[in-house]
């Protein structure tokens, strides 16, 4: 008799971490799910269930070899968040497969934690507290030196997807002019959100305040380094919270070290960092262990959007929460598994 397999193949995620019991019933409803939790699905168990595989929850390897044994294949829903290289995007265009990834569950909590971490910093609140321990706080102006309002001042956006545009809307009643440097945009689409379109330079040289939300692709790894930094007003603030490989790392730490800026970093190049790393000791930086977006409720988002557009999918009908991959795109992204928290 024909089955159809739901093959379940999460890791660095699990499906407790990232489905309530609710959720869990309605994947089980989906089709015979068959998981791999305690290691990555092994090959050989991969290939066996193919032919009956009509939905793929995970990471698992598909090059165009193995969609050619997957004839029922609909749907492979990464939910791990990333769209790696480990999958021919073109095939699966080709033959109707959606790839599909729930990452927009983490944009709000991240937008919300890089606002708390911009008020830090403009307002220098975690220093205050250090000080206050230490036994040297001063107060009232002498206690506000160089420091500024976050309100009314000027922000920068650098990467305008689902993160840049939950903070963009997070911000609007500190009346912030709001500068977007974003390559794979049109203007028309960042001027719809009341920013303002700018270059790369435009944003570092005319921002009090600075966000990173970009992907890493093949064009972009590094590139704000020494001469961007040079170009940012001194004292502005820089918060890097989409991947450390978008910047030249040791050229961020040498702008905070040089006092020129003030920084905060939600990721860093090897994870868990070091506990001898001097990235731990630098003043002016406000340090976050990659933890922005992995909240209770957007680890469970994941798998609440992940099932529901798998259950439109199962019924012929286009998923509406996750975003889909696009071969133009993905084949340009240098994303790397994170882990689980």
């Amino acid at each position: 008799m024909s089955r159809n397999i739901v093959l379940v193949d999460p890791l660095p995620r699990t499906l407790e971490l990232i489905m309530e019991p609710g959720v869990r019933s309605r994947l089980g409803k989906l089709g015979d799910v068959v998981i791999s939790e305690d290691r990555q699905m092994p090959p050989e168990q991969v290939e066996a269930l193919l032919p009956d595989t009509v939905l793929i929850f995970g990471q698992t390897d598909m090059p165009r070899e193995r969609l050619d044994r997957a004839p029922k294949l609909k749907a492979i829903i990464n939910v791990e968040s990333n769209f790696m290289p480990n999958i021919d995007y073109q095939a699966c265009v080709e033959r109707g497969i959606w790839v599909i990834t729930p990452a927009s569950a983490f944009a709000s909590p991240v937008a919300e934690a890089a606002l708390g971490m911009a008020l830090d910093l403009a307002r220098g609140l975690t220093a205050a507290d250090r000080e206050f321990r230490a036994g040297t706080e001063q107060y009232g102006l002498a206690g506000n030196d160089g420091v500024f309002r976050f309100a009314g001042a000027s922000v920068g956006i650098i990467g305008f997807g689902d993160l840049g545009k939950n903070l963009r809307d997070l911000i609007r009643p500190f009346k912030n002019a709001v500068r977007v440097f974003d390559p794979w945009l049109p203007t028309e689409i960042i001027e719809r959100h009341d920013c303002i379109p700018g270059t790369l330079d435009e944003v570092l040289a005319q921002s009090r305040v600075v966000f990173v939300f970009a992907s890493v692709t093949s064009e972009n790894e590094g590139f704000i380094g020494p001469r961007e930094f040079g170009l940012m007003q001194p004292g502005s603030a820089f918060l890097l919270m989409s991947r450390a490989a978008v910047v030249d790392f040791p050229a961020m730490l040498d702008a905070v070290r040089s006092g020129h800026i003030r920084a905060a970093t939600d990721v860093f190049p090897t994870e868990p960092v070091g506990a001898d790393d001097p990235v731990r000791a630098i003043p002016g930086l406000l340090l976050s262990a990659h933890r922005t977006g992995g909240t209770r409720d957007a680890f469970y988002e994941i798998g609440s959007m992940a099932v529901a557009d798998a259950e439109l999918i199962m019924k012929g009908l286009p998923p509406q929460l996750c975003r889909r991959a696009d071969p133009a795109t993905a084949s340009r992204l240098r994303s790397k598994p994170v882990a689980i928290s």
